[in-house]
């Protein structure tokens, strides 16, 4: 395919585990089956937990394991302005909001009764619009800003899709607004403490100002992709193909996360494991799924 870009984006907050080289190897090999291009980009905006040795660690494991890139890569910390751009033009619509309520605060919000329904589900933990209809007048420092959701909607208007290539969604998907309503709802896109920035603003301008045509990540991102489309649309950004790989879990089921230090490349380096060896590990942890 002409013109393929995809990329892989790991955030330096810790050591890269299978996980995340099953979604590296298979970007590059898609990139290489279509004879495109893949990109590195470092999602550095945590400032808090963003360290220079994991850094390090990412693009020697990466190269380890037989994968190149052009440089430079980007790095999101350098792009601060234009995500503050992107946000207030957010704002100038009329779509965002400021946002001062805690994680307490929207836990005791969803707990509490309501007229015929029950405590919500464990994790489904949508804002209940506490703060909806603020003024970004009245944003004090500390304050996160969301999208309004709803308002949002109706500017795109209907019939918003995209095209998913991943095993388990292939296809066309239209957007369903009362399902966003339920499962998203108005999603943080600025935090002071990130930089002005959460992470669904900044992974689309990313991708809009790097020309990636093709998303290539895990299938835990795949309930997200309608608000990364409508953000695209609401900022006028190019829409890519995405596609959401399955995960590489552990023996109980779990999707691997950076504290898995046991899963960590580095410790499979450190045992004399070989590139090729690895490759087979995860093809074997795929096709047993």
């Amino acid at each position: 395919m002409a013109g393929f870009r995809t990329r892989f984006a790991p955030s330096p907050t810790g050591w890269l585990h299978l996980g995340h080289a099953f979604s590296a190897l298979t970007a590059w090999e898609m990139a290489g089956a279509a004879g495109g291009e893949f990109l590195l980009r470092i999602e550095d905006i945590d400032r808090t937990r963003a360290r220079p040795e994991y850094e390090a660690a990412i693009r020697e494991d990466l190269a380890w394991l037989g994968l190149s890139w052009p440089e430079p890569v980007l790095r999101q910390s350098e792009h601060l302005p234009r995500y503050g751009a992107a946000l207030d033009r957010l704002a100038a619509m009329g779509l965002t909001y400021p946002c001062s309520c805690t994680r307490a605060d929207i836990r005791a919000a969803l707990s509490a009764p309501q007229e015929g329904a029950g405590s919500p589900p464990e994790g489904a933990a949508v804002y209940p619009g506490t703060c909806r209809g603020r003024p970004m007048s009245s944003r004090r420092p500390g304050d996160a800003i969301r999208l309004d959701l709803a308002r949002a909607l109706a500017h795109a208007g209907p019939g918003l899709a995209f095209e998913e290539t991943g095993p388990a969604h292939g296809g066309r998907h239209v957007l369903d607004p009362a399902r966003m309503q339920a499962e998203i709802g108005d999603a943080v896109l600025g935090r002071k403490e990130l930089g002005a920035v959460a992470y669904h603003l900044a992974v689309v301008s990313d991708d809009a100002a790097q020309g990636i045509t093709h998303v290539v990540r895990g299938e835990d991102l795949w309930e997200v992709t309608p608000l990364h489309r409508l953000l695209q649309a609401l900022l006028g950004l190019p829409v890519p193909v995405w596609h959401h790989h399955r995960l590489i879990r552990d023996d109980s089921g779990r999707r691997l996360a950076k504290r898995d230090d046991a899963r960590a490349l580095r410790a499979f380096r450190a045992e004399g494991v070989t590139p090729a060896e690895l490759r087979a590990r995860l093809r074997a942890a795929e096709t047993t799924r």
